[in-house]
């Protein structure tokens, strides 16, 4: 049998659909990974479809091994960082040294993070004295409504707020939000309060503090957060450290603009 033109056409796209479908099972994971039987699963494959398809991506630096499973590859958060464009080396460069504070107030893991789409894209993080294991990377992304960065981002951004609401929340633990009334609600808090909680939201163990930077509009620029063990980070005392730090922030970006 002859294989035509059209024929190999056709088994490159289903080809690229696969490792495309993989590519978003584990975007949904972020950070955190996921082993073979549950891509497959969630990509809607056969387990040894997935271990192929899985094993080409890492070739090519697309995906990596992580414990027994897999997560994004560095070659990926580097095209996301290209995608994120001179506005967020501009973001990056003002607030750096803000993020550099907080992290001498803290000592604990800081992160610069900005909104793309509905996920939280990580900037900058410096990693703090305790070895607790925070999921975030420089150029990587996580849910925003499963972050306290994240959410800080969502309540001062209308537009990425309505978004959220209408899409598929995933669970992360059993503490993360996944009602879309619960969101709007917890966003709601945020606009009144300026202050974001992860409490075991994304990964069980761990606490996370966010204020947004907001430009003179009100909108949310980026925002800072510090990460912690839960229970050895006081939540309330950081709450307040941040929101100091991230009010000099916005002060110096309505300055620069």
């Amino acid at each position: 049998m002859t294989t035509t033109l059209a024929d190999a056409v056709r088994d490159d796209r289903a080809a690229i659909d696969k490792a495309v479908s993989l590519l978003v099972a584990l975007g949904d994971r972020s950070g955190r990974g996921a082993g073979v039987s549950e891509l497959a699963r969630r990509a809607q494959l056969s387990k040894s479809t997935a271990y192929r398809v899985l094993g080409m991506l890492e070739r090519n630096g697309v995906v990596e091994r992580h414990g027994t499973g897999y997560r994004l590859g560095e070659r990926l958060h580097r095209l996301g960082q290209a995608v994120h464009g001179p506005e967020a080396e501009h973001v990056r460069d003002v607030l750096l040294p803000f993020l550099t504070d907080l992290y001498e107030l803290t000592r604990e893991t800081v992160h610069l993070a900005v909104l793309h789409d509905t996920h939280a894209a990580y900037l900058a993080k410096l990693y703090g004295h305790r070895s607790t294991a925070v999921p975030s990377r420089i150029g990587g992304r996580l849910p925003a409504h499963a972050t306290a960065v994240g959410k800080a981002l969502l309540a001062f951004d209308v537009d990425a707020a309505e978004e959220a609401v209408r899409r598929p929340l995933p669970r992360f633990t059993h503490r993360t939000i996944t009602e879309p009334e619960a969101l709007s609600a917890e966003l709601e808090r945020i606009r009144r309060t300026g202050v974001a909680f992860d409490d075991e939201e994304y990964q069980p163990g761990l606490a996370c503090v966010a204020v947004p930077v907001l430009s003179r509009s009100g909108r949310a620029v980026a925002a800072l957060s510090v990460a912690g063990r839960r229970g050895h980070i006081d939540t309330r005392q950081v709450s307040g450290q941040v929101r100091r730090i991230a009010a000099a922030a916005s002060q110096a970006w309505a300055r620069r603009m």
